[in-house]
């Protein structure tokens, strides 16, 4: 058992919030209520005072490479990665080598994720080989635990194909999600048209590219009734779009990055590689509107396309590196810095949208605090500085690296189980 004392409990589910004790048996919630008593000396006590008490966050959008590609990352150092960031629930992506479009990957990718000391879920490709050309045995892969499908890191071109998906996608009642970039309109990718490609001499990734596969996703959603969700969002239009169809179907979903409404195409000029990912970041005035879109509702999720490389990768010129940055880590202390400090949102939106939220749209039990609930949780010294780096992650391609953020995760639960402890610096308690 343990007992979590003193804390200041959010939960976003319920809209309560204040001071309450919490108290676990097991994998479950046994308890929520003031000034509780420890059943017995075997229970372990942890004084919550002056922290923040919330339900572990859930990232509907990661890349943990394995297999095939565990120089960058595998599935341990990811999930030790997401546990040091907050993180007690994580979907991983399907764009492995082989990718996950048959039984026995999927088995394999779940089972390393049942060895670690969070929940790893993981989507199905939508696609065989991730080729855009025939759909994947969707049916058995789900009844094999896929949590939903997505040809994430490879856009769908074909209309026929997309509305055959989510047609089987809604009968089995799992979401996709779509990876919006028509390669079509793309001579560069992974730097936006404008500013920064005109700085490089290339011609870049133009904002229709994504725009233009948006509004084929959101009317093909509507028609069929699938769940979709558009991922990694990084336009002003696109955002218009998702908030107008939202307005005629409950089954429009929208993530942003934090690297999409805190950065600009201006950091490729400073960061380079590090700056560089798919879509691209675009102007301010994109990231001010993916902000709005966060404030009324309109993009529902954040999360954070976590995708490592190696620095010999990350090495190579700008035009030749591979795009993605690392963000697992940095996510929750970006979203305070830049959304709840700044006014935009509150705590409690701040957790809607990185837990209850994405939990929601994959059918997972987790983003809420109540008893008999999952024991998934976290503790945030919500005044802390935070400075990034020294990562769980294999990899470091981020450019907020050395950055000052405010926000600081001190314990991750998963199942009752502690899986994250910072590390206590001078002057600091943990």
């Amino acid at each position: 058992m343990l007992l979590i004392k003193n804390g200041y409990m959010i939960d976003p589910k319920s809209g309560r919030d204040g001071k309450y004790d919490i108290l676990t048996d097991k994998d479950r919630i046994l308890k929520i209520g003031k000034k509780l008593a420890a059943p017995s000396s075997r229970c372990r006590v942890i004084d919550a005072e002056g922290l923040l008490v919330a339900p572990g966050l859930v990232d509907v959008h990661v890349h943990f490479r394995e297999p095939g590609f565990t120089r960058k990352e595998d599935i341990a150092t990811g999930a030790a990665a997401a546990a040091k960031g907050g993180y007690t629930s994580v979907v991983m992506m399907a764009n492995t080598k082989p990718p996950v479009d048959n039984k026995d990957t999927l088995q394999y990718v779940l089972k390393r994720g049942r060895e670690t000391g969070i929940h790893v879920y993981a989507c199905a490709s939508v696609t065989v080989g991730m080729q855009g050309r025939e759909l994947t045995p969707m049916k058995e892969l789900a009844e094999a635990g896929a949590a939903g499908f997505t040809d994430d890191g490879r856009p769908l071109t074909d209309e026929k194909i997309v509305r055959a998906a989510m047609e089987q996608a809604a009968a089995l009642d799992l979401p996709v999600s779509f990876h919006e970039e028509d390669p079509a309109l793309i001579s560069e990718n992974g730097i936006n048209h404008g500013e920064a490609s005109e700085k490089l001499g290339i011609t870049g990734s133009p904002r229709e590219a994504e725009s233009t596969l948006v509004e084929r996703d959101l009317k093909l959603a509507l028609e069929t009734g699938a769940s979709v969700n558009i991922q990694h969002i990084s336009a002003a239009e696109s955002v218009e779009l998702v908030r107008k169809a939202r307005e005629r179907g409950t089954n429009i979903h929208a993530e942003a990055t934090p690297h999409h409404f805190t950065l600009t195409e201006q950091a490729v000029e400073r960061y380079g590689s590090l700056a560089k990912m798919n879509p691209p970041l675009r102007r301010e005035e994109d990231r001010m509107e993916i902000i709005r879109g966060l404030v009324d509702g309109t993009i529902d999720m954040i999360a954070t396309d976590h995708a490592p490389h190696t620095a010999e990768e990350k090495a190579e010129p700008v035009i030749q590196a591979p795009s993605g940055i690392i963000g697992l880590e940095t996510a929750l202390a970006l979203g305070i810095t830049e959304l709840v400090d700044k006014g935009y949102l509150t705590m409690c939106q701040l957790l809607r949208l990185m837990s209850t939220n994405p939990a929601a749209l994959y059918h997972l039990d987790a983003g809420y605090l109540e008893e008999g609930g999952p024991a998934d949780l976290i503790l945030i010294d919500t005044y802390a500085r935070m400075v990034p780096g020294d990562y769980a992650s294999k990899a470091d391609n981020t450019p907020f690296t050395g950055w000052s953020l405010k926000g600081k995760v001190v314990r991750t639960i998963a199942s009752g189980v502690e899986v994250y402890r910072a590390k206590k610096e001078r002057g600091e308690r943990t």
